[in-house]
């Protein structure tokens, strides 16, 4: 029940405040949240609601699980901060456990986001002595003007153009596009294993081997953007790991992770194996915060809590759950992705509707295009959660005006 007190709700004053003190890069906010437990969170007048979104696929252990808190109090109490003239064991321990899930030799830089990762990644494939980069129509990784360069939207391109040169887009999961756009002054090719911000779109199962062969054939790296889908979120460590997504193992020369890495304490990481991890010397690239030994902390629990919970087969399980629910509603023509990376396609572009109806019935769901719905939830999002939400999903949708073919059903992918 909402706890309003007076005329106006602390959702209000706090919404009005937001809007004389923070700049509007984001527009008005749809909530102010004040806490969260698990998969579930609670606004400014005390309306509870289910998050489908985890801070757009960031909180893997939900909200304040207690390794995550108690990894991050210890360390705080123990070493907060350090420049990089130093070294912390933490640092050390997760640059190691990465390579060791991704199972290759490598060195790892840390970053504070997914677009500095990428932002590293970019100036890695600089020391090759080449300078052209193929990325994917579709892509999105990142709003630094780097990253943003490699990011296909025109709308958060346009206004900061020009952009750093020397890229080229072609559709995504098409291989005879790749293999006609990459040649001998290829740097790279950049892409996501399954596209986030697109609306979560899945390539064919040959399309990263592919990618593979191509960039061998002319000596260009290849550079899998696994920040959205790293860590356990589609029941895999990394998603190009997941049988599911490849026809048989690649091996890329760099990977990007951050958003679930460590659960909610900003961190990247950008993975260069083999020869790609002694492309930087010192000097070359730097940052403050990257390394952080709290961040690190955190990540390891992370890590430790997928691993001794078994929350990779948990997220098989339940993803395949929540797929098979919402393909089984008429008005749904379409249902991607792969664990806890769920997009689906509606029958009229009212996903913005959608998404407000979601959230007047207390779910959190996210509209990356008018047509498209995305999920992803806490990989500790509970059966009890999954069953309200199918529960409420027909309604939601009755809210939001959608109608369609009341015969036919979804298909699930």
């Amino acid at each position: 029940m909402s706890q309003q007190t007076g005329q106006q709700s602390d959702q209000h004053a706090w919404t009005e405040r937001y809007a004389g003190a923070l700049m509007n890069t984001f527009g008005a906010p749809k909530l102010v949240l004040t806490r969260g437990a698990g998969a579930h969170l609670w606004d400014a007048d005390g309306r509870e609601y289910v998050d489908l979104l985890g801070g757009i696929a960031v909180n893997a252990l939900g909200h304040g699980h207690p390794a995550l808190v108690g990894a991050v109090t210890e360390q705080l109490q123990t070493l907060g901060h350090i420049s990089n003239f130093f070294a912390s064991g933490p640092q050390i321990e997760l640059a190691e456990r990465l390579l060791a899930l991704l199972g290759a030799d490598g060195r790892v830089f840390f970053t504070n986001s997914g677009t500095e990762a990428n932002e590293a990644a970019l100036k890695l494939t600089r020391r090759t002595g080449r300078t052209k980069v193929v990325a994917t129509e579709g892509a999105f990784h990142g709003r630094t003007m780097g990253a943003l360069a490699l990011t296909a939207k025109e709308a958060y391109r346009t206004p900061f153009e020009p952009l750093p040169g020397d890229v080229v887009f072609v559709p995504y999961g098409d291989v005879a596009a790749l293999e006609a756009a990459v040649d001998d002054e290829t740097a790279a090719v950049v892409l996501e294993p399954l596209q986030g911000e697109a609306g979560v779109v899945v390539p064919p199962r040959d399309y990263l081997p592919a990618a593979r062969r191509i960039t061998l054939e002319h000596g260009a790296l290849l550079w899998l953007d696994e920040v959205q889908t790293g860590i356990g979120r589609v029941g895999a460590w990394y998603a190009h790991q997941h049988p599911d997504l490849v026809s048989e193992p690649v091996v890329p020369d760099v990977v990007t992770l951050a958003k679930g890495l460590a659960g909610g304490i900003p961190v990247g990481a950008c993975i260069a194996t083999g020869g790609s991890g002694k492309l930087f010397d010192p000097g070359n690239h730097g940052t403050t915060f990257g390394g952080n030994p709290v961040a690190a902390a955190a990540a390891l629990a992370v890590i430790d809590t997928i691993e001794k919970d078994g929350l990779l087969d948990r997220v098989t399980a339940v993803g395949g759950r929540l797929r098979e629910g919402l393909a089984a509603e008429p008005r749904v023509t379409e249902v991607r992705g792969t664990g806890l990376l769920i997009g689906l396609d509606l029958a009229q572009p009212l996903a913005a509707e959608v998404v407000a109806a979601a959230q007047d019935a207390g779910f959190i769901l996210n509209a990356p295009t008018p047509q498209r719905i995305r999920l992803a939830p806490p990989l500790v999002l509970t059966d009890e959660d999954v069953t309200a939400f199918l529960a409420a999903w027909p309604g939601i949708l009755d809210a939001a005006g959608l109608t369609g073919d009341a015969t036919g059903a979804g298909a699930a992918s």
